[in-house]
């Protein structure tokens, strides 16, 4: 009998872990949850297709002409 009574204290304490857990971090559960219910398994988000990306113009890139470059710099004595 000894080995059934220890058998039911350790799942006893093991579903009270986990009840406490539950209880502890239930509002972060219950956002991941609803995430996770929201998301689509059959969308990658690393996916993105080619048309969605923005392709820079001549306009989007600095001008970096005119910019000196670390042995242009005159250390500071």
């Amino acid at each position: 009998m000894g080995k059934a009574k220890e058998a039911v204290v350790v799942a006893g304490a093991l579903a009270f872990a986990w009840l406490a857990i539950e209880l502890a971090l239930k509002p972060f559960l219950s956002k991941a949850r609803d995430s996770v219910d929201k998301s689509d398994p059959a969308r990658d988000p690393d996916d993105v297709p080619a048309a969605d990306v923005p392709k820079p113009d001549d306009d989007d890139l600095p001008d970096v002409s005119a910019s000196q470059t670390a042995s242009d710099v005159a250390p500071d004595a």
